[in-house]
């Protein structure tokens, strides 16, 4: 998947739930913040294997694990429906 269609993907997903987050494409991946606030909501890195993303969690001071298993590996769809419905996604938001 080219990283425009990526883009394109996350920010459909982003209209159709009403906004709420800007995202900028950083080195190797997608980061997502508040549109309200300007904090850190995930980060979206780019795996390489077809729409497959990590994602992570700003813990207030860096990004890292989004679970308690490590880095969650996921498709891009399940990773942003992850993000939209699990709330510590939004703490710092």
């Amino acid at each position: 998947m080219t990283v425009d269609a990526m883009l394109e993907r996350i920010e459909s997903f982003n209209r159709a739930r009403g906004g709420g987050v800007t995202l900028r494409k950083v080195a190797r991946g997608y980061t997502l913040l508040s549109q309200r606030t300007g904090a850190p909501v995930a980060r979206f890195r780019i795996t390489g294997d077809d729409d497959k993303v990590q994602v992570l969690w700003w813990n207030g001071e860096r990004w890292g694990a989004s679970g308690p298993f490590g880095i969650a590996t996921m498709p891009l769809d399940r990773a942003l429906q992850h993000v939209a419905n699990e709330p510590h996604f939004w703490i710092h938001a």
